[in-house]
């Protein structure tokens, strides 16, 4: 069996980690495996399932090295309208900046999506000539052609191919990558469309370059583990780490820079940005010429997060879930900090309870019922490699719709201290599941606590009021985020109106484009990376006088690029 066969095989289990294998540890699993190396501690691994299934070593690194899945940040908005207009981008600071004096237009600048794909015929994505903007396309759905220089899988689709095919008139029997969804191409729009429409539709950047890669799904055993329910579009972390992988090799650094915008977003993490992700963006966005910008997600009014709090009278706390009706299961995780360590009992709506107590090994206890079908396997970290955390999973099979009871419990030598719990993400439900009391706080999706990147929030521009479905900070740490907000409500696109905070993101790609063209082609700061252009976005935020700032919903205020222009010039 090739390397291509097993990554995309469904007996094959994916693994990332955070070292380079040697040949010590290879020679165990035989042959029987296929290694992708990401840079010098990061690589992918693919190897037989019945490898994985029995092995301890495996079992003891679960949460660790087990890929996530990601999901689009997208919420539904019940407009579909094609009036095409800017009001975003004038409420953004955005068209100001592309007329003269400053003409900035991202020109010079590569924008690069890792999403559902993008419609390259529309003449959004064109320039005046009729040619492509976009420099490339992998899409990791199509095995027919070839893979981009150093993968395995997909195929790739370079600019020439892609002018090749609008000259022809049957253009998808050379480049047949398209977008279904739309997802992908409206942030791409948003970002950095062309003027189309006599100029009542314009991106950002309309000069810049885009690449897109366009995901393909995970795995069916992933989406079975993690009880996504079927037709959602769901990301594996190890196709979304190879993705960014892939755009480093458009960056010519102080010369040609790039900003890498992810619409996607996941729950399941610490919630402080210290997976295998977030770990690899961090690393990258400190280097010269990469920027990354990320959406909060929708879960800020989902009722998925509870934040419990413990003390020395109070040694318990009950925590109140409701399942729907017709949930067919999902995964929760419980995150609790050092000294403290947690034992759970819990109570089905109908009465039956069963009591979890930390185990010495690390093999999953499993526990059924007597009067309910539900079956719960709880998995245990004492200390999760990343964080240095304590972490419980619980994955619930086939849940008894009522309301849940869990009691968590606070033992050992320092008793109290606090915990939490996350659900996961809205459209990776069946049904509607949430706690009765939730905390709205800490409802940011993962990668958006990575510290290099740029996370945004969601605010509708009809009356700048934050919406109401826009993850909040801060992080499980009290790291600030979000940085920022931007319009992301009924927004305007040739693909229809789109609301979630992966348009914020895209809107805000597009303003960092803009900034990377002044900083680094036009040389007036070229050694910026993501962090600094962070900073000229919170100086230049339009800010309220009635709220302090940074705070849970807005970061350090509304996005605006104008501004960062009228900072530098108060400085002189």
């Amino acid at each position: 069996m090739t390397c291509k066969e097993r990554i995309l095989s469904n007996d094959y289990s994916d693994w990332i980690v955070d070292f380079i294998l040697d040949e010590d540890r290879l020679w165990q699993v035989r042959d029987d495996y296929c290694y992708h190396v990401v840079d010098n501690n990061l690589a992918v691994f693919y190897i037989s399932k019945t490898v994985t299934d029995s092995g301890t070593d495996f079992r003891r690194s679960l949460y660790s090295f087990l890929p996530k899945c990601y999901g689009l940040m997208e919420s539904p908005t019940g407009f579909s309208s094609q009036n095409l207009n800017t009001l975003s981008l004038s409420a953004s600071g955005i068209l100001e900046i592309q007329r003269p004096p400053l003409g900035l237009t991202g020109k010079g600048v590569v924008i690069g999506f890792i999403d559902t794909g993008i419609r390259y015929q529309e003449p959004v994505f064109r320039d005046f000539a009729g040619r492509s903007r976009i420099l490339g396309i992998w899409d990791q759905t199509i095995q027919t052609g070839t893979p981009p220089e150093g993968f395995e899988y997909g195929s790739e689709y370079t600019n020439a191919m892609i002018n090749e095919a609008l000259e022809s008139d049957d253009p998808f029997s050379i480049v047949p990558s398209t977008d279904v969804n739309g997802h992908g191409s409206a942030m791409a729009s948003v970002a950095a469309g062309s003027s189309i429409e006599g100029g009542r539709f314009i991106g950002a950047a309309p000069d810049s370059d885009i690449v897109m890669v366009k995901l393909k799904e995970a795995k069916p055993y992933l989406r079975e583990y993690y009880k996504i329910p079927m037709g959602v579009p769901c990301y594996s972390e190890t196709d979304i780490i190879q993705a960014i992988q892939y755009l480093q090799k458009y960056v010519e650094v102080l010369s040609r820079p790039i900003v890498i915008c992810l619409g996607i977003g996941t729950s399941t993490g610490d919630h402080m940005g210290l997976g295998m992700l977030g770990n690899y963006m961090d690393h990258l966005s400190r280097q010269k010429s990469r920027v990354f910008v990320v959406a909060v997600g929708n879960e800020g009014n989902a009722a998925h997060h509870f934040h419990g709090e413990i003390s020395m009278r109070e040694t318990y706390q009950d925590v109140e879930l409701r399942v729907g009706e017709n949930e067919n299961g999902f995964v929760m995780d419980l995150w609790g900090d050092a000294p403290y360590f947690y034992n759970t009992e819990i109570r089905t709506p109908g009465g039956e309870s069963v009591r979890w107590s930390n185990p010495r090994g690390y093999t999953p206890q499993k526990f059924n019922f007597v009067y309910e079908k539900t079956r719960i396997i709880v998995d245990y970290l004492l200390v999760e490699q990343a964080s240095g955390a304590e972490l419980i999973r619980f994955r619930f099979t086939d849940p008894t719709a009522g309301v849940w009871n869990i009691r968590v419990n606070s033992e050992g030598v320092v008793v109290g201290g606090g915990f939490d719990i996350w659900l996961p993400i809205s459209q990776f439900l069946s049904s509607e599941t949430y706690f009765l009391v939730p905390s709205p706080y800490v409802t940011i999706t993962e990668p958006g606590y990575v510290y290099g990147v740029i996370t945004v929030a969601n605010y509708r521009t009809s009356n700048n009021s934050i919406y109401s479905s826009s993850g909040r900070g801060y992080a499980r740490d009290n790291f600030i985020v979000p940085d920022i907000a931007a319009p992301g409500v009924n927004v305007s696109t040739p693909f229809g109106e789109r609301t979630g905070s992966s348009i914020s993101a895209a809107i805000t790609a597009g303003g960092c484009a803009q900034l990377m063209q002044w900083a680094v082609v036009e040389d007036n700061d070229f050694l910026v990376n993501s962090i600094n252009i962070r900073n000229y976005l919170i100086r230049g935020a339009q800010r309220d006088d009635f709220l302090e700032y940074p705070n849970r919903e807005w970061g350090y205020g509304r996005l605006n690029i104008a501004g960062v222009f009228d900072f530098l010039a108060g400085l002189g």
